[in-house]
């Protein structure tokens, strides 16, 4: 009996644990937040942030990309380039605070990255360093992250099932490999998840992206969310996939809607870990 109390007590002191930790993470995030200028966040009126585009690969394909989007004319080349742009907008802007990078591909496949956010470590250290990825690469590369400061990283899920992945990805590319079909999404969304947990768990901000395709993985998006928010999550947006001809795009109603479904899984508001409430710890005792 005495050994049942003790594993039972150790279950309830590991249950205490995990809700103060996932406690504690929302309330670094909600106080990262307020720093971090972002749509409806507020801060974008007190601080200001510069984007920097890395010329990178494009190591997942999706199939419904708009490469328009992501190959912009001001993409950075080098680390060196990429340093000198912050500069310039650290003195002709006080309010500058946050420094984001995203890829062309995705911008953890890029060594410019790396030595970008290096030199900035160095030169402006007290910058909130943010990373927008895929996800591939993450759990490989989050040590390194954690290393160069980044304290947010933003990462694109738009499918947790097989089957839906499998109609939203074409190919990745890992280890001199292409994949193809429900292995290249399972190979993606094993990293994605890990990615987002390991984050999560060394206290980053993790904030997701999904891109919303109708009659493609619309109705899944409460699954992603569900998922994504179980690993840690603390925000997630769903992005209207870019107009095409042979694809409904989704109206403002049915984003709102989508939204606020998703919203009742991953907003600040909400718990994400449930408290062990008092009388079952003291019934196993």
């Amino acid at each position: 009996m005495e050994q049942i109390a003790i594993c039972e007590e150790s279950a309830a002191s590991s249950s205490l644990l995990r809700y103060a930790k996932a406690e504690a993470q929302k309330k670094s995030c909600a106080r990262m937040l307020q720093s971090k200028p972002i749509n409806g966040g507020g801060a974008h009126f007190r601080f200001n942030r510069i984007d920097l585009s890395v010329k990178s690969e494009c190591n997942v394909g999706c199939n419904y990309c708009d490469p328009s989007l992501t190959l912009t004319e001001g993409k950075v080349l080098t680390s060196k380039e990429a340093i000198e742009r912050v500069r310039i907008a650290a003195n002709e802007d006080p309010r500058l605070r946050v420094i984001d990078i995203s890829g062309t591909g995705d911008a953890l496949s890029s060594e410019v990255t790396f030595k970008t956010l290096r030199l900035i470590a160095e030169e402006f250290p007290h910058f909130t360093r943010c990373i927008t990825t895929n996800g591939l690469l993450l759990p490989k590369k989050l040590p390194l992250l954690e290393e160069l400061g980044v304290s947010a990283i933003r990462v694109a899920v738009n499918a947790v099932d097989a089957d839906v992945g499998a109609k939203m990805y074409s190919y990745v590319r890992l280890n001199g490999r292409t994949l193809r079909g429900k292995e290249a999404f399972e190979v993606l969304s094993l990293n994605q998840l890990e990615g987002i947990r390991n984050a999560s768990d060394a206290g980053m901000m993790v904030e997701v992206n999904t891109l919303c395709v109708p009659e493609v993985n619309s109705a899944h998006m409460v699954e992603v969310a569900k998922i994504v928010r179980s690993l840690g999550a603390y925000r997630m947006n769903v992005v209207p996939v870019a107009s095409k001809s042979s694809l409904h795009v989704p109206t403002v109603e049915e984003l709102r809607y989508i939204q606020t479904e998703c919203d009742t899984c991953v907003s600040p508001q909400v718990v994400l870990h449930t408290p062990p409430t008092v009388s079952c710890i003291l019934a196993s005792a």
